[in-house]
């Protein structure tokens, strides 16, 4: 028996990266997942390579209709939709002087206002195939400001704030609602990234740690938690260690 028998699950940005790894555990585990991403090639051979169990569709996070048919196919594929992961997300930097409006408003629409229309999309569906579960995935970035990331520290903060509206609006529709906010993850997105005194482990997380956390909000394990902030960070946001003498 897996943790997710007979639960379906959409997960965005899902054909690299924490996705890939969030849809590899999801059916380990007993479930069924859509892919969906902008990197076609990528994710068609992810969910080839998964198998049966997953399918993938083109999906770009900030495309209502796009959304419509993730959800679609889900339900058309496997009969319901159980779990909602947004999971795609983008990281750009610069001073506040450099960065663009342009850049800003693209952070802002993928990071935040593609969970929001994912969301929406996915309501419906996640209601009638309740208990259902919705993971938004933020960031320590969501919960301590960092120099040069003002469009990302924004989206990752107002991911918060919307996950925590989504919980208290859909309780009574038995869907659940919570925010994973993850450290320095072995990405793409931070291929090169040093990390060395960053955690006090001294290392980046693989994104099957994170899966681990998915999975437990998607499964019935989790049945009471929501609209709750869970960090997965090697003890980044627990402080700072000890002050050096002169």
């Amino acid at each position: 028996m897996g943790k997710l028998d007979n639960k379906v699950a959409l997960v965005s940005g899902g054909a690299r990266g924490m996705g890939a790894a969030h849809a590899w555990e999801i059916v380990a585990q007993g479930g069924a997942v859509v892919i969906g991403d902008v990197l076609d090639e990528e994710g068609i051979a992810l969910a080839e390579e998964i198998g049966t169990q997953a399918r993938y569709i083109h999906l770009d996070v900030t495309s209502e209709s796009d959304w419509a048919a993730a959800v679609a196919l889900a339900v058309g594929a496997f009969g319901r939709l159980n779990v909602l992961v947004n999971n795609a997300g983008i990281c750009t930097m610069g001073s506040i002087e450099s960065f663009t409006l342009d850049d800003w408003n693209r952070i802002i629409s993928i990071n935040l206002t593609g969970q929001f229309l994912g969301i929406r999309a996915a309501t419906p569906a996640l209601t009638e195939a309740a208990p259902a579960s919705i993971i938004n995935i933020s960031s320590t970035a969501g919960m301590e400001g960092i120099s040069g990331l003002h469009g990302y520290a924004a989206s990752k903060f107002a991911i918060r704030g919307l996950t925590r509206c989504i919980a208290i609006e859909l309780a009574d529709r038995k869907i659940r609602a919570n925010t994973i906010c993850p450290g320095t993850i072995a990405t793409p997105m931070n291929e090169g990234l040093d990390v060395s005194g960053f955690n006090p482990m001294n290392r980046k997380a693989d994104p099957k740690e994170v899966s681990k956390l998915v999975v437990f909000l998607a499964s019935d394990d989790s049945s009471f938690i929501s609209g709750s902030d869970i960090i997965i960070d090697g003890g980044e946001l627990a402080g700072h260690g000890p002050l050096s003498s002169r």
